[in-house]
């Protein structure tokens, strides 16, 4: 009977298919996880080649064997004289030869069990990996993925805060993932990504695992260097105090930035899909105090209520993208763009904020329109200081690449930053004066409830010298 088992088995195009594709996806996934323990790297796709498709074709290739033998089975009993060849295969354990190939049979499955659940744990595992989520898809998510390596969050791994812990939140990924995949395959997915994503775990089940929600810290001194767009590129400093602030010990008495999400504080919101447009807000406190805030032409329907938690404020805390302004200052400062160009500062704004067809072209005429300010309005400069001009080009060709990329349309203005409110309203959201109670008590639009400067765009501010003496 193992003999006619075994013959259902090779004397079919389907099975041999099925025997062919089983062996060569085991012997190059063994192959590909020895090499990776080597040390080698092959990147995104190596990594889906040996743990998503060779499993995937090795599961195939053992489905196929079966399927393949109960066919030509059927076949046979439909020809003449094949009314005695049973519909399925019949094991006689009685028989030594049959127990010795059954015990073949036996390890062989063993094996294949070790395979598929070993594939399938490293295949989940790798597919929560940021490469995997970064540079699979490389032109669809490349905006994402660079700004999470320059963010201060660029050692978390995106399904920390996207999938994190669950089995719930994992299918859900996984379901979302499929939609993904098929709309990169066909080319139906957004340009830009939209955001806020309202599908976002939680704060308190992301943020607040790493980063205390009822810790109190008080006031963080901050100095920001700006430079004017002056021929002398001058510098002017603002120091401010942060009021951040946080929950205090008792019922209310919480302060600063911080004091929204204290633990006796319960802040909702109803505003537009892209949480720009703040049309209501309920304040609750723990001692029973409550509140209704709106604005005079609020819509009566529409928007979304949404408990405020961290993300409300800081609402790209990995994927950072900077304003043209305070990154060409940023480089400034760094040495990377020399101060003593003549009119760097406004020559570099103007010159990034055009739009390239690619970054490759930015680079190029970013190169291009540098050299040719300097060279039709300082000639002998842009000849004796060439480096340090095309070092600022450089420079600023690293800037817009990390910060625009035109195949997704993602622009300078595309990801507002909410935190202050200096690329949106941010802040001002809700505290603006047409918030109000419907006893015209208005939300608070005090500064210094937040900040108190020490000084605002200033050359040489005598606080600086107090902070840093030389």
């Amino acid at each position: 009977m193992i003999r006619n088992f075994l013959g259902s088995i090779t004397r079919n195009g389907i099975s041999l298919l099925g025997t062919a594709l089983a062996l060569a996806g085991l012997v190059l996934i063994v192959c590909l996880v020895l090499i990776a323990m080597l040390g080698y790297e092959g990147g995104p796709y190596l990594g889906i080649l040996t743990y998503v498709i060779l499993p995937m074709i090795f599961i195939i290739g053992l489905v196929l064997i079966p399927i393949g033998s109960l066919l030509h089975r059927r076949k046979l009993r439909r020809m003449e004289g094949g009314e005695d060849v049973p519909a399925l295969p019949v094991f006689d354990l009685n028989d030594e030869k049959t127990r010795r190939w059954m015990l073949v049979l036996f390890g062989a499955t063993i094996v294949n069990v070790v395979v598929i659940a070993g594939a399938t744990y490293k295949g989940v595992h790798y597919m929560e990996t940021t490469e995997f989520c970064g540079l699979s898809c490389h032109s669809v998510m490349q905006p994402e993925y660079t700004a999470h390596a320059r963010s201060p969050h660029s050692r978390v791994s995106c399904a920390d805060c996207h999938i994190g812990t669950g089995a719930d939140w994992f299918v859900k990924s996984k379901l979302d993932g499929s939609w993904q995949l098929i709309a990169v395959a066909l080319d139906l997915y957004p340009r830009p990504i939209p955001t806020p994503l309202h599908d976002l775990r939680p704060a308190p089940e992301t943020c607040e695992q790493c980063h205390w929600p009822t810790k109190h810290v008080g006031d963080k001194l901050r100095i920001f260097r700006h430079y004017e767009e002056d021929e002398q590129n001058t510098e002017l400093t603002t120091a401010m105090l942060l009021r951040v602030g946080g929950p205090g010990t008792g019922i209310g008495d919480g302060s600063g930035i911080h004091w929204h999400v204290s633990p006796d504080v319960d802040i909702r919101y109803r505003s537009d899909e892209t949480r720009e447009e703040v049309w209501e807000i309920e304040y609750a406190n723990a001692d029973g105090t409550e509140k209704h805030y709106s604005v005079r032409r609020a819509p009566e329907e529409g928007g979304t209520w949404r408990s405020m938690d961290c993300v409300d404020c800081h609402n790209r805390p990995t994927h950072i993208y900077e304003s043209p302004g305070p990154a060409i200052d940023t480089a400034i400062a760094n040495g990377r763009i020399d101060r003593g160009l003549p009119f760097v500062k406004r020559e570099s704004l103007r010159i990034i904020q055009a739009k390239y067809d690619s970054h490759e072209a930015a680079r190029g005429g970013i190169a291009g329109e540098l050299a040719a300010f300097y060279a039709e309005s300082y000639p002998d400069l842009a000849t004796a200081r060439a480096d340090d001009i095309a070092a600022a080009a450089d420079a600023l060709g690293d800037i817009y690449s990390v910060n625009v990329f035109p195949q997704m349309e993602v622009w300078w203005d595309t990801y507002p930053d909410h935190i202050g409110h200096e690329q949106s309203d941010g802040c001002f959201r809700c505290h603006k004066r047409s918030m109000r109670t419907a006893e015209r008590e208005q939300v608070s639009d005090d500064c210094e409830n937040c900040h108190i400067l020490l000084a605002e765009e200033e050359e040489n501010p005598d606080i600086v010298s107090v902070l840093n003496p030389e």
